[in-house]
């Protein structure tokens, strides 16, 4: 075996071994699972990566690197970043979370490296891995004493990128999104064992609002993605049909659907950097659009269904997108044949879709406006109102008694004497 291939061994070595070095700080060392948790983890990377180097030595077989350095990667992970930095300096245990954020992004870089070696030659190096750690980490933590799970999924998000592939546009690319795939696949399994309690994810769902105008600061980073990568029709169609279901909802019912929001900020923060990756959408304007209110009416869907199953809804922005991204080759399929088709290219159904991505994000723009004019975003919500439920309770209306009593629990546990009689 070439010095060379030796060499390039020695990466997934200094990375385990500077993940076994993270499990000696006093975030990890003070919690005796989670150091056996970086400890299982960085056992499993060394047995791999030594099977591997003594069969690449017995095969006389090469590894290498190669470098692609893709700014899709780059900068969706400095956009995350910035929803980390401003979300934690409001909420402190996300800023508890570093050293196992940077723990994962650890692993994951070695986890990757050894599969594709285990599969080719050659390893691509860029900061892929990055986009996926903190997508995975902006909607579910596992627990301490369970964080070997953490490493789990993350595992498995990479061996659905690299097993799970088909053929799109003449090219072998991996179906679905890695952090929704691994997010998708571990809601469920929350779910139907009634395990939520073992992970953070309420917890993540519900305190992005402490963060001051998190839906404008969410918009506004959403832009950065938005004019690079041309994914602006998905999140405001996504942001557009969810906003419109929940008006009527609320016309008809006289309640929110959300009960505390028309679009929850976990799902506003879904629909810009969950659902929006660009490998793993429609890349046609109209496929797009559709991709994205299929998107919204999903998670409308999902938290009535979550609801009445008595599962925590905050599941529905995380179950519905790899569903989304098996569909992606019917929804290119589908614009193909309304392009082809004479009477329906006549109507111009792609009009709405075909202009520039300039004034796509125009138009998103006005359309924040307007959910903010109408109370959509930031600000006090109706449903944050004591009297209001109060009220809609003795009505007998759905869910009210159960919202004024979770309202009532807060101000108990603020000491608010009369909330706890």
């Amino acid at each position: 075996m070439a010095t060379m291939t030796r060499r390039v061994f020695l990466t997934p070595l200094a990375l385990t071994l500077t993940l076994t070095l993270v499990s000696l700080v006093a975030r990890v060392n003070s919690h005796p699972l989670l150091t056996n948790a970086f400890w299982s983890a960085s056992a499993v990377l060394l047995i791999w990566q030594v099977a591997l180097y003594l069969h690449c030595r017995h095969s006389s077989s090469e590894r290498s690197f190669q470098v692609n350095i893709r700014p899709q990667h780059y900068l969706q992970a400095g956009v995350q970043l910035a929803v980390f930095g401003y979300w934690g300096w409001y909420w402190p245990p996300v800023y508890d979370m570093a050293w196992l954020l940077l723990a994962q992004l650890l692993f994951a870089y070695t986890f990757d490296m050894l599969l594709q070696w285990t599969r080719r030659e050659s390893y691509v190096i860029g900061f892929g891995p990055f986009p996926i750690i903190f997508s995975t980490n902006l909607f579910l933590w596992f627990r301490d004493d369970w964080f070997y799970l953490q490493f789990l999924m993350i595992g498995v998000g990479f061996m659905g990128k690299e097993f799970i592939r088909w053929n799109r546009h003449g090219k072998l690319t991996h179906i679905f999104n890695p952090s929704a795939f691994s997010l998708g696949l571990f809601s469920l399994i929350l779910i139907a064992t009634n395990t939520s309690d073992l992970t953070w994810g309420h917890e993540i769902a519900t305190t992005l609002v402490l963060a001051p105008n998190i839906y404008l600061f969410l918009f506004l980073i959403g832009l950065v993605v938005m004019y690079y990568f041309s994914i602006t029709l998905i999140a405001a169609s996504a942001a557009a049909i969810l906003f419109a279901l929940s008006a009527l909802y609320a016309a008809f019912t006289g309640i929110p659907y959300f009960l505390d929001s028309e679009i929850p900020a976990a799902v506003f923060l879904g629909l810009h950097l969950l659902v929006t990756d660009p490998s793993t959408s429609p890349k046609t304007p109209m496929g797009k659009g559709i991709f994205g209110i299929f998107y919204g009416t999903g998670v409308f869907v999902l938290y009535a269904l979550l609801g009445a199953l008595g599962a925590p809804t905050f599941y529905d922005k995380l179950l519905c997108v790899p569903l989304l991204n098996l569909s992606v080759r019917r929804i290119d399929s589908l614009v193909h044949s309304i392009q082809q088709n004479r009477i329906l290219s006549g109507w111009n159904l792609e009009w709405p879709f075909s202009r520039a991505n300039s004034l796509h994000i125009a138009s998103w723009a006005v359309l924040f406006a307007t959910m903010t004019a109408f109370g959509a975003t930031d600000g006090r919500h109706v449903g944050d109102s004591l009297p209001f439920w109060q009220k809609a309770c003795s009505n007998g209306q759905r869910n009210a008694c159960e919202r004024l009593l979770s309202i009532e629990t807060v101000y108990c546990d603020d000491n608010s004497g009369w909330a706890c009689n």
